[in-house]
């Protein structure tokens, strides 16, 4: 039992110094790493995680992306789409119209700032644009 043990975190350590060679961040990598620090196995041989484990890793995984995308990275999530850090551009202040009542108004200025950004895969995107899923 030790010695597949051992086999295990020579693996992890791989992986670990591969994900971060690459100096991406890797969601599906975090997960995994995560998820086999809370995971027990039993005289069986059967892999058990509790709830409560799986959440705790899945909001750390999760917080992890969120600090590399504001870092300025894109982060992949599989199926589901990218997060990345947005730039807004700075806006002078001026004098716009409003279209209801006509009347001139004041817009302020506005400083250049940042924002997350998501982006949802093709394959997404096709499946709500097809109105046999609606």
């Amino acid at each position: 039992m030790a010695k597949k043990a051992a086999k295990k975190s020579a693996k992890k350590t791989v992986k670990t110094t591969k994900a971060s060679s690459n100096g991406k961040f890797s969601f599906v990598d975090d997960l995994l790493d995560e998820i086999q620090e809370v995971i027990q196995v039993d005289k069986k041989g059967q892999a058990k995680i509790k709830k409560t484990d799986l959440k705790g890793a899945l909001e750390a995984t999760f917080e992890r992306a969120g600090k590399a995308a504001a870092a300025g990275q894109r982060v992949r999530f599989p199926a589901i789409g990218a997060l990345a850090r947005g730039e807004i551009k700075a806006r002078k202040a001026g004098k716009a119209t409003n279209p209801f009542t006509g009347e001139e108004m004041q817009v302020s200025a506005r400083p250049a700032s940042k924002k997350p950004r998501w982006s949802f895969p093709k394959s997404l995107k096709e499946t709500f644009a097809n109105k046999r899923n609606w």
